[in-house]
């Protein structure tokens, strides 16, 4: 019988965050500035052709919370949705709000859990070597994934070194 033979090292890294990236609005400033800006140095390319742009957002997702608690300020319930879109998770949060249907089947008054709700955005970057990895972003950490070179990671934690936030 054949041997599997190991043809690649894929690694992955993690960076915690001392604090929670503090809401969607700076959230979405780092996504957005690493499209943007390109710091990892990311090249277009043309893949069973289809041209993509060197940094390309390839997923996300926004969860927004909602608390309901009773004249002495128990929680008595509690809501999430999950959303697609920054403009879709704060449509939602504000009609989970809104509802006074919801409101009175949990039987309390609803507030805004901001400090539970939690974002998450992958980037998927082509290094000039020719290798595709992946950054997700979530609100309190940062995961590099699929690289091999560690090169990107010392692209990557360069970076990450000068986002406050990331800290």
């Amino acid at each position: 019988m054949a041997d599997f033979v190991q043809k690649t090292i894929v690694k992955t890294a993690t960076r915690q965050l001392a604090n929670p990236i503090e809401d969607v609005a700076a959230f979405n400033t780092i996504v957005q500035s690493v499209i943007t800006d390109n710091p990892f140095g990311c090249v277009d390319y043309v893949t069973a052709g289809t041209n993509h742009a060197g940094v390309e957002k390839t997923k996300e997702y926004y969860v927004a919370k909602v608390v309901y608690q009773d004249n002495e300020a128990n929680t008595v319930g509690n809501d999430s949705g999950r959303y697609n879109t920054i403009a879709g998770f704060n449509a939602g949060a504000a009609a989970l709000l809104a509802s006074a249907a919801i409101t009175t089947a949990h039987g309390g008054t609803p507030f805004r859990d901001t400090d539970n709700e939690t974002y998450s955005a992958t980037i998927r970057c082509r290094d000039p070597n020719g290798e595709l990895y992946m950054v997700t972003f979530s609100r309190d950490s940062v995961n590099l994934t699929s690289y091999s070179d560690d090169s990107i990671r010392a692209k990557v934690e360069t970076w990450a070194d000068t986002v406050p936030a990331l800290a």
